[in-house]
């Protein structure tokens, strides 16, 4: 088994990471597709320190999302420390979404076919069982209903997520309206079917993911 790589020194972390700040910032109004020159320039170093940093274009993209990640797994802790299940687990749900909706990169990034296979598991399998717990909180204080999965709001996610991007030159604050209308029919309809096991979590979001990369 190859050693993990060392940690970096403290100025050289720092620097990482306003490499990745500033890098979220230029994606935030222009998408992905924003080059290493760009990003130098407005960093305020040269293309060889980004590259030092990001060999590869994927390096950057994946050190982007696991900082996502670890935003929106902080945002469920917070969630799970609220004393009303209902309102934390909504919040958790408000707060992921208004993040994405602020960055049209990270909507791409999230959506697209932009990360590695093995990051994306390892996301959900840090992220399931943290969603689960506000889910299973809601449900013990009648909440919700007692056949709501975690897998039921990856779909609310897609669904939302999907509206948020069509609409997001045009009617930008739509994707709360259709949050609303996606968590008033969870909370409230009598869900047909059985509940979806864990497995489709991954399906939803590798069939979005290949949508995304070959548009009909």
């Amino acid at each position: 088994m190859a050693a993990p790589d060392p940690p970096l020194r403290r100025d050289a972390e720092r620097n990482r990471q306003h490499l990745l700040r500033t890098a979220y910032d230029l994606m935030a109004s222009t998408g992905l597709d924003i080059s290493y020159e760009d990003i130098a320039r407005a960093a305020g170093t040269g293309m060889g320190t980004v590259y030092r940093r990001f060999p590869q274009r994927q390096d950057l993209l994946n050190a982007l999302f696991g900082e996502h990640i670890g935003m929106v797994t902080t945002l469920a802790e917070q969630a799970s420390r609220q004393d009303d299940a209902w309102a934390g687990l909504t919040w958790f749900l408000e707060q992921q979404l208004e993040i994405e909706a602020q960055s049209r990169g990270l909507g791409e990034l999230l959506r697209g076919r932009n990360q590695a296979t093995a990051l994306v598991e390892q996301a959900r399998e840090r992220m399931t069982p943290l969603v689960a717990g506000l889910i299973e909180r809601a449900v013990r204080s009648g909440q919700l209903p007692a056949g709501v999965t975690p897998a039921d709001f990856v779909a609310v996610h897609v669904m939302v997520g999907s509206v948020m991007d069509a609409s997001r030159t045009f009617a930008p604050q739509l994707w709360r309206r259709a949050l609303a209308i996606a968590l008033a029919g969870l909370r409230h309809a009598d869900l047909p079917g059985d509940p979806p096991d864990e497995t489709v979590i991954d399906r939803l979001y590798n069939e979005q993911r290949k949508g995304r990369s070959n548009p009909s």
